[in-house]
């Protein structure tokens, strides 16, 4: 979904056939100027939604931005002001309130993520674990946020996993098939990942090659890094499976080059922000 979609049905779901409490108390000629207060430390993100959203209601609302995307912010700060017709500041308020804190904690836990590595050579990765239908903004959020984003869905990248080896026999096949699929197709710049379970599926996926990545799904530290000897440079190395704060460093210290957080989207909390007109 496009953003101009996303923010047209985003509209569509709060106001429907109209603002029913601001038209009824609030003269349509009426101006206003509000701020985005920030209520809780983070990292933020959105501002640039949020400029979407308001001029996609009206393009002559004038919005100052105090505070770019990717800032670290605390308690207090004023991130920008906006002014506009009243009645469209409050039509806005809440779509933008809701994806900034959404985006802005994704950011903020991604940026945790980052500093907990920052020393390391290694990449700390997405996944698809998202928002139906929000996937875009969150996956931004992660960039600003300093992690990198992964494929963006089921058609950009190749990843055979547990269920396509077991559905194709063995991972020789199932490496096989889709190398097949990429030259008939003429998808050769598409990378594939091979997930893997243990050092024998990593051992055939050494034999097999002809893939991108060798991700090693929910190892214990001694066996991968272990794996990443054996794979020894051979391909781009990858860990995944609950990575959490706590145990990201020792993953990282172990040599792979990328690692997949799928807590840096479904396990993200909202920053505290609310828009307030003077």
């Amino acid at each position: 979904m496009n953003l101009t979609e996303f923010i047209r049905q985003g509209l569509d779901e709060d106001i429907k056939t109209g603002d029913i409490s601001s038209m009824a108390c609030i003269d349509e000629k009426s101006r206003s100027r509000a701020k985005l207060l920030v209520k809780e430390d983070g990292v933020l993100a959105g501002v640039e939604l949020a400029k979407m959203i308001f001029h996609q209601v009206d393009p002559l609302m004038k919005m100052d931005i105090h505070i770019q995307d990717g800032t670290y912010v605390s308690y207090g700060d004023i991130a920008f002001e906006i002014e506009g017709s009243t009645r469209d500041l409050l039509k806005t308020e809440r779509l933008v309130l809701n994806a900034m804190q959404r985006m802005s904690g994704i950011a903020s836990l991604s940026r945790r993520f980052v500093h907990e590595v920052e020393d390391l050579p290694v990449k700390i990765l997405d996944t698809r674990k998202t928002t139906p239908l929000n996937r875009d903004i969150e996956k931004w959020a992660v960039r600003i946020g300093g992690c990198t984003n992964y494929r963006d869905g089921l058609y950009d990248w190749f990843m055979i996993k547990d269920n396509h080896i077991k559905a194709a026999g063995t991972i020789t096949k199932a490496v096989q098939a889709v190398n097949h699929y990429k030259m008939k197709h003429q998808l050769q710049d598409i990378g594939i990942t091979l997930e893997i379970k243990n050092l024998v599926e990593c051992e055939e996926a050494l034999q097999v090659g002809n893939i991108t990545r060798i991700m090693c799904d929910n190892f214990e530290l001694p066996l991968l890094k272990e794996a990443v000897d054996m794979i020894n440079g051979r391909f781009e190395t990858e860990a995944s499976g609950g990575v959490s704060l706590e145990t990201v460093r020792k993953i990282a210290l172990c040599g792979v080059n990328f690692i997949s957080v799928g807590a840096l989207t479904h396990s993200a909390g909202s920053l505290d922000l609310s828009l307030k007109i003077q």
